[in-house]
């Protein structure tokens, strides 16, 4: 399909019209060779003088009017190449039916505790978040996913989308107290629901990453959670965290023990019972799994199909002509000096 992107830049093609017709122009022209001589001629009959010679102006040169054709097609290509010229080719993309799945994941400083041992080693909460929710972003083939991350407040990291690489990019580069360094888990499954509230009922779940504990924020975590539930959203969360009173911590490059670092399962559940949703422990090895059957017993969105129209530029074609006519224009001059040559043409 063919279009004019900018076609009101066809008005500028009434403009050479214009200066012509408004332009003010001199009382009388004067040949070089008369220049500085009286060029009205005082005469009684004036009328009967022209009658009897039958006066009349000269015929424009073919030179002078090849001329002004040439500047009229110059003007006209200039035009046409501001109007932005583009062919649009219709490109179809077809997406299977799926799930719309929005992640919030807890990067608040107690994410950095120690309280979780792989290989021997103590590793932190984030990066048993990292692996828990990578694996989980790996298997949803079909399904759009978007994360939001929280500390003391809650953004948006990634849109609904189907990219997962994308998705498991960003959520690799996250940090604890990239945030904030509390924990508003209220604001941040409000602003999940957000989100998903614009996208078709029945397949809309929301996946809460977090220890529970919530220190920060406006919105009460139970309130959005029923918010959620109003909104025909499920939300299912994974606790993070251990129940020892002494919790090891990366604090300022060193290992420090803290007692106030403690992990709210307790409110976790509830989180997730007022949204119809279900709980689960991280650290539980079946708990993917367990995720996987509850999100793939709802109903899935229905398959989307949309056509884009991809613009291809041509504007390309219209300003080479203007450049071709320009060559001729300045390889022959001739017709130039024919129309600015005083009292008439030769």
């Amino acid at each position: 399909m063919f279009e004019f992107h900018w076609p009101w830049m066809a008005l500028l093609l009434a403009l050479p019209l214009l200066i012509r017709y408004f332009w003010p122009r001199p009382v009388a022209e004067q040949h070089p060779s008369v220049e500085g001589m009286q060029t009205t001629l005082l005469h009684p009959a004036l009328s009967h003088l022209e009658a009897a010679f039958q006066t009349r102006h000269p015929r424009q040169p073919l030179s002078a009017r090849l001329h002004s054709g040439l500047l009229y097609l110059l003007w006209l290509a200039l035009i046409l190449a501001l109007m932005r010229p583009q062919w649009l080719e219709p490109y179809t993309e077809n997406r299977t039916a799926g799930y719309d799945l929005m992640l919030a994941v807890d990067a608040s400083h107690s994410m950095n505790a120690l309280d979780f041992t792989l290989n021997d080693e103590q590793v932190s909460r984030m990066q048993v978040v990292k692996g828990v929710v990578a694996k989980f972003i790996e298997g949803r083939q079909g399904d759009r996913i978007g994360l939001v991350i929280f500390g003391s407040r809650a953004y948006v990291l990634s849109p609904l989308t189907y990219d997962r690489e994308a998705v498991s990019s960003l959520l690799s580069e996250v940090i604890p107290r990239i945030a904030g360094d509390g924990t508003a888990i209220g604001d941040a499954l409000g602003l999940g629901v957000k989100k998903l509230r614009e996208r078709p009922q029945g397949s809309r779940v929301l996946l809460l990453i977090a220890d529970g504990e919530n220190t920060a924020g406006t919105i009460p975590p139970l309130k959005a959670a029923q918010l959620a539930a109003q909104e025909g959203i499920r939300i299912y969360s994974i606790g993070v965290g251990s129940d020892k009173k002494q919790v090891p911590i990366l604090e300022n490059g060193r290992i420090v023990t803290r007692s106030d670092l403690g992990f709210n399962e307790q409110a976790m559940r509830e989180i997730a019972e007022a949204a119809d949703g279900a709980y689960f422990r991280a650290t539980d090895t079946a708990a993917l799994e367990k995720i996987y059957r509850h999100i793939d017993e709802l109903e899935k969105t229905e398959a989307e199909s949309r056509t884009v129209f991809v613009p291809q530029p041509l504007y390309y074609w219209p300003l080479s002509l203007a450049l071709l006519l320009l060559l001729i224009l300045g390889l022959y001059p001739e017709g130039r000096q024919r129309r600015l040559r005083g009292g008439g043409y030769a």
